[in-house]
């Protein structure tokens, strides 16, 4: 049971982590390149589309693409510490300090997404939606905090795999 539990959680932390972090990491820089003009048509009442060359007109949706891609799966992100839970209770392995401070980072990382990331691509996906430039010191804080959010999770997969104390490596 516990190779069963293992390998459901792993395949959980592949499937809904990893698109949430390229999907946030993507997000700022996407922002970034929507032409004002193209989100709801230029000064002279052209068409979105019609403005500013091929793709323009897709920038939006691309950013709206990326905000829903994260919030989707970091709700599916949940089954991640709670297969984490069942796979560390079946082993016996609760209480190690390695597992605690995975645990730790695992919180930190999911209050950042839910309280820094996620909040902060809604309000630019609203200004970009309603035509507004977005500051690059926005997109940049933005980027800031999505990084802090993929070391937070690249540490705790290395923590995961290097388990100080393991039977399974040197």
């Amino acid at each position: 049971m516990t190779k069963i539990l293992l390998s459901l959680h792993v395949l959980a932390a592949i499937v809904a982590v990893g698109p949430v972090t390229v999907a946030a990491s993507m997000f700022p820089a996407a922002a970034r390149r929507v032409p004002v003009a193209a989100t709801v048509g230029g000064a002279d009442g052209t068409a979105a589309g019609d403005v500013g060359g091929a793709g323009d007109a897709g920038d939006v949706g691309t950013v709206r693409l990326l905000h829903r891609i994260c919030r989707v799966y970091a709700g599916l992100g949940i089954a991640v510490p709670v297969l984490g839970f069942a796979t560390a209770a079946a082993m016996g392995v609760l209480s190690d300090a390695w597992l605690v401070a995975s645990i730790t980072l695992t919180a930190v990382a999911a209050g950042l997404l839910a309280a820094f990331v996620l909040p902060r691509q809604e309000e630019l996906l609203a200004e970009l939606a309603d035509g507004r430039p977005v500051e690059r010191a926005r997109t940049a804080r933005l980027a800031m905090f999505t990084g802090v959010f993929n070391l937070l999770w690249a540490t705790v997969t290395v923590l995961m795999i290097v388990r100080p104390g393991s039977t399974t490596g040197a």
